[in-house]
């Protein structure tokens, strides 16, 4: 029967069955073992009391990055995650998306696949010019984060700490969105004027950004 009841509730927590709109549900086929109660339960404690720093430490595999979701699910907050670098930040992106599916997690990293800054090199009287390459699907990510932070508290944000550099202002970027929502009625007019203000264009062949 308790095994039964087990994997009823296992089954309710991958549907995202009794969640609580803009909460956090970690669903895993494994409870906190080990030290992790005693850890999750610290961390927990010092984010209520207000600390402004904490440390997990632990080996590779012991489970840091589970820990530190359970505390997310208690704690509530909106979070922000920073990685040292995209590679590590993909990987926490992918492991983040599995504990939370049913709530807000969103991959926030540099968007140039190539950057070249510019520069000058005096014995020559040789100036370089800055040069990029962006990448359009990291734009639209880096979009959604953004987006996601703005209107939902149970979103998890991933991000590469060199991302931060050149980030939008938030009332900026709040006063030039419009989030269309399913169910929602809106008028087709308004809803046109406001891309033209946007600066959209018009164009029924090429479906790209900014059309």
């Amino acid at each position: 029967m308790a095994e039964e009841q087990t994997a009823a509730s296992v089954t309710e927590q991958k549907e995202g069955k009794g969640r609580e709109p803009g909460t956090f549900q970690l669903v895993s086929d494994y409870k906190p073992s080990g030290d992790q109660p005693e850890a999750i339960k610290e961390l927990v404690e010092g984010v209520k009391e207000g600390k402004q720093c904490q440390v997990l430490m632990g080996a590779t595999g012991t489970g840091k990055t589970f820990t530190i979701s359970n505390v997310i699910e208690q704690v509530g907050r909106p979070t922000l995650v920073f990685a040292h670098n995209k590679t590590l930040a993909s990987q926490l992106y992918a492991e983040f998306k599995e504990f939370f599916p049913h709530n807000h997690v969103e991959y926030f990293v540099s968007y140039f696949d190539y950057y070249q800054p510019e520069a000058y090199i005096p014995k020559s009287d040789t100036y370089i010019d800055k040069n990029t390459k962006t990448n359009e699907e990291l734009d639209m990510l880096r979009l959604a984060a953004a987006n996601a932070a703005l209107n939902h508290r149970d979103t998890i944000i991933v991000a590469s700490v060199a991302s931060i550099y050149g980030a939008s202002n938030p009332d900026q970027y709040r006063d030039m969105i419009e989030t269309v929502r399913v169910g929602q009625e809106i008028d087709r007019r308004e809803l046109m004027q406001f891309l033209v203000r946007q600066q959209y264009k018009r164009n029924d062949l090429d479906p790209v950004r900014g059309t």
